[in-house]
């Protein structure tokens, strides 16, 4: 059986909003709805040509039934269009356009929407079903446990990160140096208009009749403070190495993108913006998440029969700088071709999204005729 070449058609995300920042007054799904139809718009297609949906989505909690099929109706897609909501954590996004991918691949689609969507913002507590107890009750914090904390008692996800700096003796210094470098790539970014081009601008009401807000720009670019980052004490332990600064922010946003298979496109008279090559999963010791990439990009070069030196651009997920900086090492990757225009660091790390997110951008940085990976 030969498989169909799959292509992608469009992308689109939101802003990245801060934490209980400018778009913390929308859930997930409502952010996930707007970048479904920003996709679809900037397509060019009708929106009863999408077949399925695939959406990345963390913290389900209090958002409502299957999170995927509510951005989807939101958008306006057909109810009879399936959609399936994907949980990988940081790479939920990803999953879901390579799930996109696999379904368009093996024929049983033509037309796909693929991404993910996060507001870490809303995340509710968490109260204990049962008798309340003597002396009180205890609210747990439903992003911190379904989103913060690895689940087999190695505590918060930035003490694993700390064990990688350590495991790879990079310093305080290193990676502040790093979220420094990703916070003026970024910067520079913004300045030059490159994120536009990727944003669909997104309305906020106004509070206590006035105007409504239009977002059209990343919000925690604005927040940093370049003198107080090597002063900011560590987070997770007295004498660690990773703080406010070199480790992503908490954050809202919403990206998705228009698969297809390359004849489909051709009969539709549709333009690829890019053609998937290759895709690869990769696991490793759950205490040292922050290295998978490095695991799966080898996979993906041989599955797609190139080399590491044809790759023009890498984006690797910054859930902390140290994942920058450990998977560039391990990989002997040229930092200058790594998140050129910042990373998660510097513009927010909403969960599900990031990972769709980091392919789009990717998509957007790339010539027509090179090559790029995301991991």
């Amino acid at each position: 059986m030969s498989l169909n070449d799959v292509v992608i058609i469009s992308s689109a995300r939101t802003p990245i909003g801060s934490f209980r920042g400018s778009l913390s007054s929308l859930s997930a799904v409502q952010l996930g709805s707007i970048a479904i139809n920003g996709a679809v718009e900037n397509a060019g297609i009708q929106k009863d040509v999408v077949q399925e949906v695939f959406m990345g989505c963390v913290l389900q909690a209090n958002i409502g039934q299957a999170p995927a099929r509510q951005a989807s109706i939101g958008a306006g897609l057909p109810v009879s269009t399936p959609c399936t909501t994907v949980n990988k954590v940081c790479a939920s996004g990803m999953k879901a356009v390579m799930l996109g991918a696999q379904s368009l691949m093996v024929g049983l689609q033509d037309v796909i929407v693929a991404g993910g969507m996060e507001s870490m913002s809303n995340a509710p507590y968490f109260l204990q079903r049962g008798e309340t107890p003597y002396g009180g009750i205890e609210l747990k914090d439903g992003l911190v446990v379904d989103g913060l904390t690895d689940a087999y008692g190695n505590g918060h996800m930035g003490k694993c990160a700390e064990g990688i700096a350590r495991k790879f003796d990079f310093s305080r210094e290193d990676q502040d140096q790093y979220a420094i470098s990703s916070y003026k790539r970024a910067i520079a970014a913004e300045e030059l208009g490159i994120f536009e081009e990727e944003i669909v601008p997104v309305t906020v009401p106004g509070k206590r009749g006035k105007p409504d807000i239009i977002i059209n720009t990343d919000e925690e670019l604005k927040r940093v403070n370049f003198e107080k980052i090597p002063s900011l004490k560590p987070v997770f332990c007295n004498d660690g190495t990773i703080t406010a600064a070199n480790a992503s922010s908490l954050s809202d946003g919403a990206a998705a993108c228009v698969l297809t298979t390359s004849a489909y496109a051709e009969s539709m008279n549709m333009k690829p913006i890019a053609k998937v090559l290759a895709f690869a999963d990769a696991a490793v010791d759950p205490q040292d998440f922050p290295i998978a990439p490095a695991y799966a990009i080898p996979k993906i070069l041989e599955r797609a029969n190139i080399q590491k030196d044809d790759i023009a651009l890498w984006e690797i997920n910054e859930a902390f700088s140290i994942a920058g900086l450990a998977n560039i090492k391990m990989l002997n990757l040229n930092p200058e071709k790594v998140n050129i225009h910042g990373g998660a660091v510097s513009l927010g790390h909403p969960l599900g999204m990031s990972g769709a997110r980091i392919i789009f951008h990717l998509l957007h940085s790339l010539s027509s005729t090179q090559k790029g990976i995301a991991a």
